[in-house]
């Protein structure tokens, strides 16, 4: 077993004894879980403990608890913009699943839609209230927590175009509710991603139009990720965010990188932004291939491509 510097079987005695002392605290507890199965990259090593919170009063005591005592965790939806160590993550994983996936219409032209809900059911139920806005978001591989945790964007649209307020439990496990001008939405940023906040829903700001104009416009997103994206293989997306004024995948593409490949990971031959699992790719394979595009980029063009994918060591 390895040497965790948390201690994993206190954790475990204190978090299964809290269980059954009250209604409204429910959760699941699993040890030692291997996390490729939690990323969308399909890599990563294991974990030793991972909590499944069913509700907020859950989520709010277990992350008063973690941060009262100092342990570290990390706060999971889908996964899909996250690469995990080989050696895994030295600490807790708080997965806000299933249970985090409520989606309600809560005034005419409003839809709140809970942390762990996945977007493209956010989008077809504004699409079967014939409620147009979201349409850009259609195919991203996300949850909502993650969505606006960094401000998620595709084809024009971002998260901060139609988000109306989002609420989040702080440190102290106490609920903050944000309106749209408090939440420091930028390209692929918003207040939570310095914050340390977890974002319990948020709130979408909508409006009418004809359902068959917005699922002509859905059809037409997801077929143009189709045809330009790998979505064959295992990936976290767009692999480096845009610089200004360019786009990365032509940089890397002029580049020469077109295919490059350290391991299993690659330089995606239909989409040169993205860096794939090719097939038994190592978190290392994938990070070595990031570190080679960017100081070819670099050294080619003048432009440091930052990452866009959230590298998650093993220990601080």
């Amino acid at each position: 077993m390895k040497n965790y510097k948390c201690n994993v079987d206190s954790l475990y005695e204190h978090f299964s004894s809290l269980l059954g002392t009250n209604e409204k605290i429910a959760f699941e507890i699993k040890r030692f879980v291997n996390l490729s199965s939690y990323s969308t990259f399909h890599v990563g090593g294991e974990c030793p403990l991972m909590l499944l919170p069913t509700n907020s009063e859950s989520l709010t005591l277990i992350i008063s608890y973690l941060n009262e005592k100092h342990i570290r965790y990390l706060i999971l939806g889908n996964g899909s913009n996250i690469l995990f160590d080989d050696e895994g993550y030295d600490g807790v994983i708080v997965l806000l699943g299933k249970s985090f996936g409520k989606i309600e219409l809560i005034d005419e032209d409003v839809i709140r839609a809970y942390a762990g809900a996945q977007l493209v059911t956010v989008c077809n139920t504004a699409l079967s209230e014939s409620l147009s806005g979201l349409e850009f978001a259609y195919g991203i591989p996300g949850t909502v927590g993650g969505a606006v945790f960094m401000n998620a964007g595709a084809y024009g649209g971002e998260m901060k175009d139609v988000v109306l307020s989002v609420t989040a439990i702080d440190d102290n496990g106490c609920l903050h509710t944000y309106k749209a001008d408090e939440l420091d939405m930028g390209y692929r940023h918003s207040r939570f991603s310095d914050s340390g906040e977890v974002v319990i829903y948020a709130d979408f700001k909508l409006y009418k139009d004809e359902k068959l104009d917005i699922q002509n416009r859905m059809n037409d997103f997801m077929t143009r990720r189709k045809e330009k994206q790998p979505l064959s293989f295992p990936s976290a997306g767009s692999t480096f965010k845009r610089p200004e004024g360019q786009f990365a995948g032509k940089l890397i593409q002029d580049c020469g990188l077109r295919g490059a490949s350290v391991g299993g990971a690659q330089v995606s031959e239909k989409h040169c932004g993205f860096i794939i699992n090719k097939g038994g790719a190592t978190s290392a394979d994938v990070k070595s291939l990031i570190k080679k595009v960017q100081d070819t980029v670099l050294s080619q063009t003048g432009f440091m491509l930052e990452c866009e994918v959230r590298i998650i060591p093993f220990r601080e």
